[in-house]
């Protein structure tokens, strides 16, 4: 695998694979930035972040970047799998469920020679006491190592070794568990702020491996607990310095584990937060995202110091939109307080902007221009893909992902991302007086968001499979003011097509069960089209199934190529149903394969807990028409079966067919 990682950096003209850090702060909203909306505000009362503003100086600021729903769980579980939340095996409010044993961007990144950990805020390990019961234990999902909270709840403090009288309820009092890969050590994180301790341990981390192995790239996900939940303050001020020798370090000494483990716990009120005025959250709130601001400074000092700066890439941004809530008893804080959100509606649990739309700043100075503002569309999902690309390593069919180096780099042209929400909750849209009125203590429940182009539909509180879109144009309302929908020939078409494309990109999960999961995925426009196939091969020997996409094509008939050696197999065609029903694909043969009827998966057998299988299943209803697939597999020798029967109808009969 190594050395197909070399083949591919020669052939690319890459020097080196790229470090990659990933940093995911918690419920930190659009907003909170400077660089995105503090430092456009008149009030007294904002944040400061002086070291993220110069990350995005340094960098692209990425402004239409999405979280996969409007909160930890689904964001998460996306990211980590590549999986938009049409695909992902982890929706809703399905906090704790055990993360599926499919590739994962650590796992992937591992096979091509990267040490990889994550550090902070997991929260998808299954059901378990320990790190051996939990059937997804970060070190089971491809991180070499861990270091943080594994269950979601624990999160909601950031004291682990201390109870906290001033929680409003006892799960925001107690002690909290915090597991090193298979011990856990809360007991010896005496007066540790996990703000501060997940800095030190990821600077430790990086150092310690990179004197073990120097020419070993890393992945890093950084996973910050904070600023959600208990606002609670840190021990003192930021340690001076940063990197290498300053900042944030670890001593590895029970009791004083951190080099900020002493003094009060939540106790140190940053210095421009002494205003007159200012509520004791409104401190707690600054106070965190500043702390998050020095501790990223503090690691962006650190690969200067060990001379990496330059080939490594950061990545900096929140799972959703800002919280409206504290868990301090007796106190009051919203998101209008810093207006969070910045210039957009909704918070945290809503699918308008401010819920879905993340700051998300990307540096990597070898490779991308400084001073960079972007508003390309991109979502989590891309991720995975995109650091595959930059290590030179494939991309696999089963992502749902592209790759975000264009609009990173400015080199090459951009596919677009497919950005698709899909999420259930109770509750309303605050009534915030900034919000449009439109907005304002709207109903949640089922929601859905599709962009296509630069216009977002958007449905809320789904009470009927077919409900429409409300559609607005985000170039020009980015608040969603004036709905578009109807209110031309143009926006009645644009509806057909967000009505359609809904469809044509999931599949349901019969755990979180949808209104709209019964419908028949649509079929295309009638085109002009001629029977058969066309089919890439490429020979090698590959982790997973790869996509082909840039290799010629050759025509064929049926599913009869016969691979020469063993190597990647990828068909694409049109496939004609002759009536609407319920169709049952089954690929028979040796496969590890993945089968896609338009962007939906229906056949996915490439796996790294399985070995390939003699044969695998798919049921679906299709619309009467074409329907674009794509078969990509792993082969040593004949095309696998394909079979497609008809529910009611066994002697149905299917036709290829490829466009002209």
């Amino acid at each position: 695998m190594r050395f197909f990682t070399l083949l591919l950096f020669a052939a690319q003209g890459l020097t080196a694979a790229p470090n990659i850090i990933f940093i995911l702060c918690d419920d930190l909203g659009y907003g909170d930035l400077g660089v995105t909306w503090q430092n456009e505000r008149s009030s007294s009362k904002k944040h400061h972040t002086p070291h993220l503003d110069r990350m995005a100086a340094e960098g692209v600021l990425m402004d239409r970047h999405y979280c996969p729903a409007p909160v930890c769980a689904p964001s998460r579980g996306s990211f980590l799998t590549g999986f938009h939340q049409g695909h992902c095996g982890i929706r809703n409010n399905q906090f704790d469920k055990a993360l599926p044993n499919d590739h994962t961007v650590a796992s992937t990144l591992k096979a091509g020679g990267y040490r990889t950990a994550l550090v902070g805020k997991y929260g998808l390990q299954g059901k378990g006491k320990n790190a051996a019961e939990w059937p997804a234990y970060p070190t089971k999902r491809g991180f070499d190592d861990f270091f943080g909270y594994v269950r979601h709840a624990d999160g909601h403090v950031h004291y682990p070794a201390h109870e906290w009288p001033l929680g409003n309820s006892a799960g925001h009092r107690s002690k909290k568990q915090v597991w090193w890969n298979n011990l856990e050590v809360s007991a010896t994180l005496d007066k540790c702020f996990t703000g501060d301790l997940f800095t030190a341990f990821a600077k430790k981390w990086i150092v310690e491996g990179l004197e073990e192995k120097p020419d070993q790239p890393f992945f890093l996900y950084l996973a910050y607990d904070t600023p959600h939940a208990a606002l609670q303050l840190p021990t003192g001020p930021y340690p001076e310095g940063g990197g290498l020798k300053g900042g944030l370090q670890w001593t590895g000494k029970p009791g004083a584990m951190i080099n900020t483990a002493q003094g009060q716990i939540d106790s140190w009120v940053h210095p421009d937060h002494k205003q007159p005025g200012w509520t004791k959250t409104e401190k707690r709130q600054a106070g965190m995202i500043r702390r998050l601001d020095d501790s990223v400074g503090d690691l962006l000092q650190l690969l200067k110091d060990l001379e990496i700066d330059d080939n490594t890439l950061v990545i900096f941004t929140s799972d959703n939109g800002p919280h409206d809530v504290h868990y301090l008893a007796e106190a009051k804080y919203d998101a209008t307080r810093f207006q969070s959100y910045g210039p957009l509606n909704g918070i945290k649990r809503d699918v308008l902007e401010g819920g879905i739309r993340t700051p998300t700043l990307v540096r990597w100075p070898e490779k991308i221009p400084a001073g960079k503002v972007n508003d390309t569309p991109s979502q989590f999902h891309d991720w995975m893909t995109t650091f595959l690309a930059a290590a030179g390593l494939p991309l696999p069919a089963q992502a749902d992902g592209v790759s975000l180096l264009a609009t990173l780099t400015g080199q090459g042209e951009q596919e677009d991302s497919t950005v698709y929400v899909e999420y259930a909750v109770v509750g309303r849209t605050p009534n915030y007086p900034d919000f449009e009125e439109n907005h304002r203590n709207a109903p949640r429940k089922e929601m859905q968001v599709v962009l296509v182009d630069h216009y977002k539909g958007i449905r809320t509180h789904i009470s009927q499979p077919d409900q429409p879109f409300r559609i607005y144009d985000l170039t020009t309302d980015q608040r969603e003011k004036d709905n578009l929908a109807g209110s031309s020939t143009r926006f009645e078409k644009l509806q057909e097509t967000m009505q359609k494309r809904v469809l044509q990109i999931r599949r349901p999960d019969s755990s979180a069960r949808r209104p709209y999961d019964s419908l028949p995925i649509p079929s295309i426009s009638p085109i002009e089209t001629e029977q058969g196939l066309r089919v890439k091969f490429q020979a090698g020997s590959f982790p997973w199934v790869p996509r082909l996409n840039e290799l010629n094509e050759t025509e064929v008939e049926t599913l009869n190529f016969q691979a020469p050696v063993a190597g990647a197999v990828e068909y694409s065609g049109l496939l004609e149903i002759s009536e609407e029903g319920e169709y049952t694909f089954e690929l028979s043969g040796s496969i590890q394969a993945v089968l896609r009827l338009h962007q939906a998966i229906m056949i996915d057998t490439d796996s790294p807990s399985t070995k390939p299988v003699d044969s695998a299943k798919g049921t679906v209803r299709l619309e009467k028409g074409l329907h674009p697939f794509r078969l990509s597999y792993l082969t040593n020798g004949p095309s696998p079966q394909l079979i497609i029967r008809r529910k009611g109808n066994q002697n149905f009969k299917f036709t290829f067919h490829r466009s002209l």
